[in-house]
This record gives C-alpha cells, sequence and structure tokens, in this order.
C-alpha cells in the first residue's frame, strides 16, 4: 500500500496512518542518533519532522502530483537503513556510514514489491542514494562537474527540496549551514542549467566518459567514438534476459554465466570468481576482434558492472544496457517452472544488493518491465 502524499488545501502529514501503513517506520523509532546532529531524537521523529517541513515548502506544493509523489516517498525513504547500518562507536558517537547508498537499494525491494512503477521507483531511489550531496557539495572540489553527473541520474531541484527539508527536520549545531549549502547548490545548479534537466553532453560516449572518470571536463572532446557494440544485460534472475536476446538479437554470440557456471560446476550461489574470470577471457577473445556480443548475466551490483563496462572501454566498444524487470509474482512463476531454478534465498540476496544502470553507465540503456 502507498499513501498518496498530502495535497491542498491542508497539507497535512498524519504520521499515525503512515506508521500503520508501513511496518518498517517501527524500526526508524528504535533507531537513535546522534544528539550533536540530531537532537530532535530518533530516525523515526526525524522523519516525521522533515516531512512536515517538505510540505511547508511553496516550490515542492507547487509541483506538479506525480513529482510531488517522487519527493514525498524519497522524503519519506531518505534515512530507511540507517536501523541497518547504525553503529555506536567506542568513543559513544553514533555513525551510520553508508546509509544513503544502502537506503537506495532497501528502497528499490520494497517500491518494486509494492508494483510503483519504474521510472518512479528509480527516481526516488536516486534521490535517497544522493540525498546528502548539496550538504557538502559547494565545498568540494569538482563541483560543477558533480552537479551535471548529477544531473544524468535525478532532478537536482527535486534533490534540493529533499536536502532541504532533511536540514530543516532536525535540531543540530550546524543546521543554518545545511540550509545554507543547499541554497548554494541550487545556485550551482541554476547557473549551469542542470537544475530540472540533464546536461546536454555532445555525445552518449561524451555522458559515459565522464561516468567513468570524475575529474573530467564535460566539454571536453569524446574522441574516437566506439566502433563496435558490446549489450551487456542486467536483472534478476527470470526476468527475461534470455527471452530479449532471443527475440532482438538471436545471432548475437553470448558470454553466459549461466553456461559458465555449468561447464565448471559452480552452484548460483557460490563462489563466482571462477566463473566471473573464465567470462572475462571469453569476452577478451570478442573484444580483441571488435566483435558485437552480447555480456548474459544478471549484472546487478554497480560495483560488478564497472568491471565489465571498464573492460569494454578499454577496447573501444560502445555499450548498451537492457535492464530486465518483472513483477514479484511474475518472477516467482517464471524461475518456479525453471528446470533448475535460483533457491529462493539466493534472489532474496540478489535483492539486497539490486542496483539498476544508470546513463552514466552506457551509451545506451533499454528498460523492459514484463
Amino acid at each position: 500500500m502507498v499513501i498518496p502524499p498530502p495535497g491542498p488545501p491542508q497539507w497535512q502529514v498524519s504520521w499515525p496512518k503512515l506508521r500503520a501503513a508501513w511496518p518498517w517506520i517501527e524500526a526508524l523509532h528504535a533507531c537513535p542518533q546522534d544528539p550533536q546532529w540530531h537532537a530532535e531524537g530518533d530516525v523515526g521523529i526525524h522523519t516525521e519532522m522533515v516531512l512536515c517541513a517538505l510540505v511547508e515548502l511553496p516550490s515542492y506544493r507547487a509541483l506538479p502530483p506525480q513529482q510531488r509523489w517522487i519527493v514525498w516517498l524519497a522524503a519519506l525513504l531518505h534515512d530507511v537503513a540507517k536501523p541497518r547500518v547504525t553503529r555506536t562507536d567506542p568513543d559513544g558517537r553514533i555513525t551510520s556510514r553508508g546509509h544513503s547508498s544502502a537506503g537506495a537499494i532497501q528502497a528499490r525491494g520494497l517500491l518494486w514489491r509494492l508494483g510503483v512503477p519504474f521510472e518512479v521507483r528509480e527516481a526516488v531511489c536516486a534521490l535517497i542514494r544522493h540525498h546528502q550531496v548539496p550538504f557538502f557539495l559547494i565545498d568540494r572540489d569538482g563541483a560543477r562537474g558533480r552537479a551535471i553527473r548529477l544531473s544524468q541520474v535525478l532532478r537536482c531541484d527535486h534533490l534540493a527540496l529533499v536536502a532541504l527539508s532533511d536540514a530543516q527536520g532536525r535540531h543540530a549545531v550546524d543546521k543554518q549551514r545545511l540550509i545554507d549549502n543547499v541554497e548554494l547548490f541550487n545556485l550551482l545548479c541554476e547557473e549551469h542549467g542542470v537544475s530540472s534537466r540533464p546536461w546536454p553532453f555532445a555525445s552518449d560516449h561524451a555522458r559515459v566518459l565522464c561516468g567513468l572518470d570524475s575529474a573530467r571536463d564535460p566539454l571536453a572532446p569524446a574522441l574516437p567514438e566506439p566502433s563496435f557494440t558490446v549489450t551487456v544485460m542486467s536483472g534478476l534472475p527470470a526476468s527475461g534476459k534470455d527471452t530479449w536476446l532471443r527475440t532482438h538479437e538471436p545471432d548475437l554470440p553470448q558470454v553466459c554465466l549461466d553456461d559458465l557456471r555449468v561447464a565448471l560446476g559452480v552452484a548460483p550461489g557460490g563462489n563466482q570468481g571462477r566463473v566471473i574470470q573464465a567470462a572475462k577471457e571469453q569476452a577478451r577473445i570478442y573484444l580483441r576482434a571488435q566483435t558485437p556480443f552480447a555480456w548474459n548475466a544478471t549484472n546487478l551490483s554497480a560495483r560488478r558492472r564497472a568491471s565489465i563496462l571498464g573492460l569494454c572501454h578499454d577496447y573501444g566498444a560502445r555499450v548498451r544496457i537492457v535492464c530486465t524487470e518483472a513483477s514479484p509474482g511474475e518472477l516467482e512463476a517464471r524461475n518456479g517452472s525453471r528446470a533448475d531454478p535460483v533457491p529462493r534465498r539466493v534472489i532474496q540476496r540478489m535483492i539486497q544488493g539490486w542496483e539498476v544502470p544508470t546513463p552514466l553507465e552506457a551509451h545506451e540503456r533499454v528498460v523492459v518491465v514484463s
């Protein structure tokens, strides 16, 4: 159940109703925070304050309904992973390192199970993943380039709304500094024309090179252009990867990790090191010959994909990523009908590390939701 965000004329946040609808909110109220940065109390108290601050912002109220829904969900879920990652250091300080990236993954699984549309879900997850960036970006080197890269994966004005409400919805020693930095982030994005739209790279290749190299100037020429294409599949087991290849690229050679697992006698939940190494050796044969091929595997982790995409880039390949998805029920039915289904515990573990590819990772991204 997804409760719609508050709307006119009351714009009232009903936290008791949200707590009743979302069981995970109870974990927020059981999660402490460092009083230096969150003197208001636990994560649940903070999240309620964030939502109340958000609905008071005129720029939030002016958004079209779907955009309000995206920003609202991002604010609601921005600290969803804190109960999992919060630790108390030996000196007594409470920390929650990594909660932004972990929160994006947790929110993805939650919203996928609720049937939230792909574009809405991924917009929410991107905002969660980067929700702290406006607090510090203006103080860092390369702020312009980081803002430009952010614009490829989210709306920077939406990110500023989430960050501003996050700053306002707390009692902290540096609260005003955070608010000021969010405003400076807004001005930076407006100055470079990326507040509400992505930076217009000269080519897909220029965009990908900026994704690969955070220090690269977005205006730098991107030559030479790739001369052949590698198709990289990405999706949970039984989400439709094989079907897409049979339908759209039936003659394309494949580096198929499922086939390599069988050949090497490695179970889906076992150590995949030998399988990955064998796949890379097979891929290098195609890459050296500049032969188009498909890398057919789940490729759910951004870190795992980075290794593959870097290899393709080293050989001058253009990369097309095909993201396949199915609903939880459809996925379970398809997997169950396989001759050798992937164990449910393995799929659940994969969902806990599921990162959907972004436009910065490939020259072309194809999304197939069945």
